[in-house]
C-alpha cells in the first residue's frame, strides 16, 4: 500500500509540472482529464462538465465522446449527476448504473448506449466558487471502489487550486494593466495642464462621469490619443 501511495504522489507531482507548462487553461484541463484515466485505476472515460446560466450542460473537455454523450443525455432527459451536483451534494458515485434508482431514465440509457457500468461525479470548487464537475466513467465489467473515489476527490481539489490561481493571476494582470494605463493618462494630463497627480486623477473621474464611461476607458483614450477631453 505504501508503494502504491508513493507512486500516486509521484504521478500527481508529474501532473503538476505538466500543468504548469501547459499554454492555457483548456490545455491544462485536457491534460488533467487524460491523466485521470491513469490516476484513477478503473477510469476509462473522463471529462469536465459545466452548467451554464441557462441550464445547459456543456462538456468543457473530455477524453472521448462517451462523456459528451452522457452529458447530452442528462440535458435531454433533465436528470443526472451533473445536474444535481452542488455544494451540499458535491459527490455522486454509482457503482452499477444498471441498478441505479436515482436517475431512472439517464442511468439505464448510459449503461446500455454507452457501455459504462460505474460513474463518479465530483464538484470542482474552492471557497465560494465552483468550476464545474469532474466526471469519470468505467466500462462494463469495472466498478469504482473507495480508493478510486479518494483519488477523484484529490484530482478535483487539485484542479480547483489550479483554476483559482489562474484566475487570480489574470485579475492581477488586468489590475496592473489598468493601473499602468491610468498612470500614463495622468502623466499626459499633468504635462498638458500643469497639475498634480491628484488633480489629474480628479480630471479622469470628472471625465468619466461627464461622458458616462468607465474611468479606465477614458484613461485608455487619453493615453492612446494624447488628447484632452472636453468637459464643458
Amino acid at each position: 500500500m505504501a508503494s502504491e501511495a508513493k507512486q500516486l504522489i509521484g504521478e500527481f507531482s508529474e501532473l503538476t509540472r505538466a500543468l504548469s507548462n501547459a499554454p492555457d487553461e483548456t490545455a491544462r484541463l485536457q491534460l488533467a482529464i487524460e491523466s485521470a484515466v491513469t490516476l484513477v485505476t478503473r477510469c476509462d472515460h473522463a471529462g469536465i462538465t459545466l452548467n451554464d446560466k441557462h441550464g445547459q450542460i456543456i462538456t468543457r473537455v473530455s477524453t472521448d465522446g462517451v462523456v459528451r454523450r452522457a452529458n447530452e443525455l442528462q440535458h435531454e432527459l433533465g436528470e443526472g449527476p451533473c445536474i444535481e451536483l452542488d455544494r451540499d451534494q458535491d459527490t455522486f458515485v454509482s457503482p452499477d448504473l444498471s441498478q441505479e434508482r436515482r436517475w431512472t431514465q439517464w442511468a439505464p440509457r448510459a449503461y446500455e448506449e454507452l457501455g459504462v457500468e460505474s460513474m463518479i461525479s465530483v464538484l470542482i470548487f474552492k471557497d465560494k466558487r465552483s468550476y464545474g464537475a469532474l466526471s469519470l466513467y468505467a466500462k462494463q465489467g469495472q466498478r469504482f471502489d473507495v480508493d478510486d473515489v479518494a483519488v477523484a476527490h484529490a484530482l478535483a481539489g487539485h484542479l480547483a487550486v489550479v483554476m483559482t490561481a489562474e484566475r487570480e493571476i489574470d485579475h492581477l494582470g488586468i489590475a496592473l494593466l489598468s493601473r499602468i494605463t491610468i498612470g500614463r493618462a495622468e502623466g499626459i494630463l499633468m504635462e498638458r495642464l500643469d497639475i498634480t497627480a491628484d488633480q489629474a486623477f480628479d480630471y479622469l473621474r470628472r471625465a468619466s462621469s461627464h461622458a458616462n464611461r468607465k474611468l479606465i476607458d477614458v484613461a485608455e483614450e487619453i493615453a492612446r490619443t494624447r488628447k484632452l477631453l472636453d468637459l464643458d
